[in-house]
């Protein structure tokens, strides 16, 4: 690891700043989930073939809502049978070392990040959570979990029966709808965290973006509250992207590689990081203030150590 780097994640894990993790497809990859933009997010609705960005619409639904749901129930197979990998577990370690201080920021659909141990208390799924639905017509606003004997789809296989029993809304009786933001839709607090994640941006002093390239709105502004305030950016993907060049214009740094193999690797630092601050750190005392006692000591002890014995 890059010692510059090193160090500044040492500094604040020592200090009493905020720390924020942003993830996107690509932590979900390694766990073989693909990102549904491409050829195996097509989808045919009668004798057309429809691409990703049009399925995943409010417009589409109401027109063709059990061949949206079919599709949602063949992504919701795949994410089934996927399982959380070292990076995921890496962020669950992140969160039980500083706890209050420690927020996700997940655009990942898949509930990975949940599966692993995440807690949903701190994990703010702003594009929401593919196995919970709501109601289409918006008589509740509240989740409900998708029902384990809903199955996932092959591709191209239509609803049976009991799926569509399953995925009515249990209040009014109409179609409940993915919980998912959809391309025709904007953020909300209640059901994507929109003005927490602002917030959280707003305080955070060190941002880990793994495995996503800012193609939505929200992680940008997240990404660019960040580098206003003087946090520091670090991006983590495979190849460079828009959020590696912030990151570095910003003083921050850009680490090329799997988000599996990287953030164990920033979560050890940062834990030694936290073991330092633990043996330094007077009860309730900031990071500023801890350096200054520090200082106070050494000073006084080559005070001590220049004056002659009587």
């Amino acid at each position: 690891m890059d010692s510059v780097l090193k160090k500044n994640l040492l500094e604040v894990a020592a200090g009493q700043g905020r720390i924020t993790v942003m993830t996107g497809a690509g932590i979900s990859a390694e766990s073989g989930i693909p990102t549904f933009r491409g050829p195996e997010g097509y989808w045919t609705v009668g004798s057309k073939e429809y691409h990703p960005q049009e399925m995943a619409t409010y417009s589409m639904f109401r027109q063709y809502p059990e061949q949206v749901w079919a599709w949602y129930l063949y992504r919701l197979g795949v994410c089934r049978r996927a399982y959380a990998n070292e990076g995921h577990r890496a962020l669950v370690r992140l969160e039980k070392l500083f706890v209050e201080r420690f927020t996700l920021i997940t655009q990942n659909v898949d509930g990975l990040h949940l599966r692993a141990g995440s807690s949903p208390e701190r994990t703010f799924q702003i594009h929401g959570n593919i196995f919970f639905m709501r109601c289409a017509d918006g008589c509740r606003t509240d989740l409900v979990p998708m029902p384990d004997f809903v199955e996932g789809k092959e591709k191209g296989e239509p609803l049976t029966e009991g799926d569509r029993s399953a995925l009515r809304c249990p209040a009014c009786g109409g179609w409940s709808r993915p919980h998912v933001l959809w391309f025709d839709e904007t953020y909300n607090e209640e059901h994507f965290r929109f003005v927490s994640s602002l917030k959280i941006a707003s305080a955070t002093d060190l941002l880990l973006i793994v495995g996503t390239s800012g193609a939505t709105n929200l992680p940008n502004q997240v990404a660019w509250r960040v580098h206003e305030r003087g946090g520091t950016i670090v991006d983590i993907n495979i190849e460079q992207d828009p959020f590696s060049r912030l990151a570095v214009s910003g003083g921050g740094h850009f680490i090329q590689g799997p988000a599996a193999k990287v953030l164990p690797e920033i979560v050890d630092v940062l834990k030694a990081g936290m073991r330092n601050r633990i043996k330094v750190h007077r009860p309730g005392e900031s990071s500023c203030q801890a350096r200054n006692s520090n200082l106070e000591i050494r000073n006084k002890s080559e005070i001590q150590m220049t004056k002659r014995p009587k």
